[in-house]
């Protein structure tokens, strides 16, 4: 007896859940071209840029959670005992659309037919802060152009995409996606979010700042490195004109020009060598390096190979190695490239002081981690202040003439600075300007094995 009334207990359940589900596929096929619009809504945002497509997706739950209602709590009961900490953990009365929207990273704000917040997200109030329900739109968004767009959505209706700046504080770049909401979807989403009765409009704003920086720093390096390939490509095209016309017969001039053009043509062998290494290395740049290099080893290589150049311009080139400088994590070939860098542009441009002193040591960073500091030091004019943030950017030089005198292709310190951030080290310069400049890099040690 016991058996059956079990049997009959689970019976009853099964088709209580059964009606429950029968109950939301109808609302669900009431709802369905809402969803269908909501979908089509993200997918048009992520697809224009405005959101990323994790966001878009994220978003299209939370309003489809909102426009269901009761349904998606509905539908957590009707799975049964089988989830009773998800079902517990799910905010009720259709909460997780709210819940989802609140969290979103980009902000999120409902209007009332008045132009008047009914809801502003977390986001929202991040960026243009406190916001009070039943506020004008235009005393927290201060953007002429979307307030445009807001006033021609709510006379005409449909869905508008504007891009916009913000220029103070620090300039930022948003793209504003406003949307009408019929009267029904927006009733439910206002009584969701803030118990107001109707909502009219949903504005979602996405921050392209990163996005546009990195497109202008696309821009400004093609330019760059269009220039830079442009100069000695048109130099060599002049000077064959001349060997060519006026200087056909005249062979002390044909010398002299083969050997401007050969300094040309080594002079873009070097961009192109230095542009191919960046391309390279930017690549690989999250992928840790594997091996262990011993630094001393390493700068003492270095300077052996650019000891003749040194004797040269008649620099003196020091190498003070510490007690207990341990091997660090890393790859031969880019290090030495960051040791080769930092010691020519010493050379070149420090070379005034007739003194290089590079030093290798033992160092503690903030977290406490013991790592190998290398510090290349000339006494040359130094670098004013100004320039010293600048000077990892490509293409970015103190002195553009100097630089092309001595052979520079302006891209040697961002090298320096991509191959450190994939050794997970640090690059630091000081400059004083009569006294000469320090670059300190600091490399993890290799890992310690466990006793």
């Amino acid at each position: 007896m016991a058996d059956l009334q079990g049997s009959q207990g689970t019976y009853d359940g099964t088709r209580r859940r059964g009606s429950r589900r029968d109950e939301f596929v109808r609302r669900l096929k009431e709802q369905r071209y809402r969803l269908m619009g909501a979908a089509l809504l993200f997918a048009a945002l992520a697809v224009a840029g405005a959101m990323s497509v994790p966001i878009a997706f994220f978003a299209f739950l939370g309003l489809a959670a909102l426009l269901m209602g009761e349904e998606a709590q509905e539908v957590k009961t009707a799975a049964g005992p089988a989830e009773p900490r998800l079902r517990d953990a799910l905010p009720p009365n259709g909460r997780l659309g709210a819940l989802v929207v609140e969290h979103l990273p980009d902000p999120v704000v409902l209007l009332d037919k008045s132009s008047r917040i009914l809801y502003a997200n977390r986001a929202a109030h991040d960026l243009m802060g406190h916001i009070p329900a039943g506020r004008p739109v235009a005393s927290a968004l201060r953007a002429p152009a979307v307030l445009s767009a807001i006033q021609k959505v709510q006379e005409e209706g449909g869905t508008l995409s504007i891009d916009y700046e913000l220029p103070v504080p620090v300039e930022r770049h948003f793209r504003a996606m406003i949307s009408e909401i019929g009267p029904e979807t927006g009733g439910e989403l206002a009584r969701e979010m803030n118990g107001v009765p109707e909502a009219s409009l949903l504005i979602m704003l996405h921050d392209l700042t990163d996005m546009r920086r990195v497109e202008q720093m696309r821009v400004d390096f093609v330019a760059n490195a269009s220039h830079e390939l442009k100069t000695p490509l048109a130099s060599l095209s002049g000077f064959i004109e001349t060997i060519q016309g006026h200087a056909k017969d005249d062979p002390e001039a044909q010398a002299r020009f083969l050997g401007i053009m050969s300094e040309q043509a080594a002079r873009m062998q070097r961009l192109i060598e230095d542009l191919l290494s960046l391309s390279r290395i930017e690549m690989r740049e999250h992928v840790p390096p594997a091996g262990e290099v011993d630094l001393a080893a390493l700068t003492g290589d270095v300077t052996d190979g650019l000891g003749p150049l040194a004797a040269t311009h008649g620099v003196e080139i020091n190498v003070d190695v510490k007690e207990g400088v341990e091997p660090v994590r890393g790859e031969w070939d880019e290090l030495h490239q960051v040791v080769q860098n930092l010691t020519e542009n010493a050379l070149k441009y420090g070379r005034a002081g007739k003194r290089i002193d590079i030093t290798i040591a033992p160092a503690i960073n903030q977290a406490g981690r013991k790592m190998t500091e290398l510090a290349i030091r000339d006494y040359g004019p130094g670098i004013p202040r100004e320039h010293i943030p600048r000077l990892t950017e490509r293409f970015y030089r103190v002195d553009v003439a100097k630089s092309r005198e001595r052979g520079g292709t302006g891209l040697g310190l961002a090298i320096v600075k991509h191959i450190v951030n994939r050794h997970s080290g640090t690059l630091t310069i000081d400059s004083q300007v009569g006294e000469g400049s320090t670059f300190k890099v600091r490399l993890p040690v290799r890992a310690q094995a466990r006793a």
